[in-house]
């Protein structure tokens, strides 16, 4: 088994994020890609069990998520301009869960906008049928177990640094132009 990268070139041109700061990105993500395969690789010559073998074991759930989330990330992303339709029924989920979009948005940014590195995240949870704002902390601390992750925001300070210095918030207003909500829509429909 070899995971391959996946090709996010068609987000260059973007008026929100620059091609340089792209990438950067793709690059980063590409790294996820070779250390998924490489920590996989490694863990099939440790002996199961040994020490050595549970650091790899460790490792791998960090890599894979950091390679999966960056997936999500760009690909739910466009640079073209996308909107809900009216008839949505995530945003009818949306609304159901917040009370408004508006509350839900603002939510969002609010979650987005926390100290520290990781994702924001809006997930559905099918068991539940609630849509949930939640903070991944690093890769791998605060998933929401059989949540669906419907739009996905890189929160670390390599997604933005490069042309927003240290104000995330503008990021965070960028990326908000950028979500592909017809993607959104699709991943929420595959949940249900």
């Amino acid at each position: 088994m070899e995971y391959k990268a996946k090709d996010y070139s068609s987000l260059l041109g973007a008026d929100e994020l620059s091609d340089d700061l792209l990438k950067a990105h793709f690059g980063l993500y590409e790294g996820y890609v070779k250390n998924t395969n490489k920590t996989f690789e490694l863990l099939q010559t440790e002996q199961a069990g040994s020490s050595s073998w549970a650091e790899l074991k460790r490792r791998f759930g960090w890599e894979f998520n950091g390679m999966r989330l960056h997936e999500l990330y760009f690909g739910g992303m466009t640079k073209e301009e996308s909107k809900f339709s009216e008839d949505s029924e995530l945003l009818k989920k949306i609304i159901e869960s917040y009370g408004t979009g508006e509350a839900c948005h603002d939510d969002f940014v609010k979650t987005a906008a926390m100290r520290g590195i990781g994702w924001a995240v809006v997930a559905y949870d099918k068991e539940g049928d609630h849509i949930f704002n939640t903070w991944i902390g690093e890769h791998d601390i605060g998933h929401l177990a059989g949540a669906v992750p419907i739009v996905v925001m890189d929160c670390w300070e390599h997604a933005y640094i490069k042309d927003f210095g240290t104000n995330r918030a503008d990021y965070i207003d960028a990326f908000v132009k950028m979500i592909d909500w017809k993607i959104a829509e699709q991943r929420f429909k595959e949940a249900k």
